[in-house]
């Protein structure tokens, strides 16, 4: 536990990233894993990896990436135009879970918010994932909207 690092991914994390978003009932469903990783996950890294306003996030146990988010900064006019942090896509590996491991992400990525003045932090999570919900009020996040989203 004490060697996992937290740092911004590169290309050679992204299979083990598409891995880790696809290992569990919902995300099967979601994801394509494939070696090398499909043209739409590179397309889609090369973009996050592009804009300074995005950051592709991993733990990482030596060599092995253990767990993921992806971190966005959204400037706003709402709130006396106060930045926001937004979280996506967090996942950490079955074998490191209840560890510590995803408490530590996430007081990393809070940090990373509050050094670029962010005044907000929100994320949103699919209502079949009680665990989550569970993990995420834990660390103090509150349920406080209802979220929708529309498939395009």
């Amino acid at each position: 536990m004490d060697t996992i690092i937290f740092r911004t991914a590169t290309l050679a994390d992204l299979e083990a990233i598409v891995s880790l978003l696809a290992d569990d009932a919902l995300g099967a469903l979601r994801e394509t894993v494939a070696s090398p990783p499909a043209a739409c996950y590179v397309s889609a890294f090369q973009a996050i990896a592009a804009d300074a306003n995005q950051r592709l996030v991993v733990a990482a146990d030596g060599d092995v990436i253990v767990g993921t988010l992806q971190l966005s900064f959204i400037p706003g006019i709402a709130r006396r135009g106060a930045w926001r942090g937004q979280i996506e896509a967090v996942r950490i590996a079955a074998s490191h879970r209840s560890a510590g491991v995803g408490q530590r992400l996430f007081e990393w990525a809070m940090a990373a918010c509050r050094a670029r003045g962010c005044q907000l932090l929100q994320l949103t999570t699919d209502k079949g994932r009680p665990d989550a919900h569970r993990f995420y009020e834990k660390l103090g996040f509150v349920a406080s909207h209802e979220g929708y989203k529309l498939a395009l």
